[in-house]
């Protein structure tokens, strides 16, 4: 939004309530959700629609919610701004609906061409993302213009839930990890997903997908780059699979039920035992994404959470955590 804002576009944006991260923000807010009954009169006389709205959720209690507000939503913001007569909309997808190549299958790094079938999608976040972009299709086939961008793993600055990502650096910051699963993740700077965006609609060919991502780490090396941005030591213990996917089954499973809130969802658990690395040359190559070191973002972030009272200011080893 600030770099739709930067470029000298007028902004209306749908808010579903207080969104204290757009105050002081020169936008038109549009109180709603996605199913707003005048929702394609919200988007009346608008040149483009930027479709991010989704629940982000891991947990079994909220597979329902996630699959209405992800697909039925965008089919719901396709319609709309069909009848708007909106000429072009941005889907946000997820490299989630794209999925992860097994190991067997060698060092293959997914692009935008793989597909996972949806039933090996690990949990209802990831196929509701793949069914959105099944919607999509439909609105393309009919010949609307929507063009999809696939976000890899956003880290950066004015993350208020915070995300999963979000929350692990907070958690590193706090001394709240003692240990680390092996996994990987594709990286990307939170603001070269929002010029991705952006770039999507002025250059993307309707119907494509486009990655946006930046750098393939394990779990391992970007905690190790929170310890030489924070001064806090990196976790040195790597669980085995099953002590984490046993404790997330037995809170979601067994304390659930009984009253007790878990705090570690079975699917995130799931998920991180695939390696979620992406090529994202289709991204750089044909929209000229940009690509700030993740290193930046991840101090970014480290800076905005303690700015934003998500990490208590103390001194260690002279730097500040």
């Amino acid at each position: 939004m600030r770099e739709l804002l930067a470029g000298g576009w007028r902004v209306r944006a749908l808010v579903r309530g207080a969104a204290p991260t757009l105050d002081g923000v020169a936008v038109e807010r549009v109180p709603g959700d996605l199913f707003l009954p005048a929702l394609a009169d919200a988007m009346a006389g608008c040149d483009a629609v930027f479709h991010l709205a989704a629940t982000y959720s891991l947990w079994r209690k909220d597979r329902a919610a996630v699959m209405h507000a992800n697909v039925d939503g965008t089919r719901a913001v396709l319609d709309a701004a069909r009848r708007a007569g909106v000429p072009r909309v941005v889907h946000t997808s997820s490299v989630a609906a794209i999925g992860v190549r097994p190991a067997a299958y060698g060092a293959y790094t997914p692009d935008e061409t793989y597909q996972s079938p949806p039933e090996q999608l690990v949990g209802a976040y990831k196929k509701s993302k793949y069914y959105a972009e099944q919607e999509v299709a439909k609105a393309v086939a009919a010949g609307q213009d929507v063009v999809i961008v696939n976000p890899t793993t956003p880290v950066g600055p004015y993350d208020a839930k915070p995300t999963p990502t979000g929350d692990i650096i907070v958690r590193f910051c706090t001394g709240r990890m003692p240990a680390y699963v092996d996994t990987g993740l594709n990286l990307v700077d939170v603001r070269d997903v929002a010029e991705g965006h952006i770039a999507a609609f002025d250059r993307g060919a309707r119907g494509e997908r486009y990655i946006l991502g930046n750098e393939n780490l394990t779990l391992r090396a970007m905690l190790e780059r929170l310890a030489a941005i924070t001064g806090r030591p990196a976790p040195s213990v790597r669980l085995p699979a099953a002590i984490p996917l046993a404790y997330a089954a037995l809170g979601e499973y067994v304390l659930a039920p009984l009253g007790v809130t878990p705090d570690v969802p079975l699917e995130a658990v799931r998920m991180s035992r695939q390696r979620m690395y992406y090529d994202v040359s289709k991204g750089v190559q044909k929209l000229a994404l940009p690509r700030r070191p993740v290193t930046k973002a991840l101090n970014d972030a480290v800076t905005w959470f303690r700015e934003n009272n998500y990490i208590q200011v103390r001194e260690i080893h002279g730097n500040r955590a």
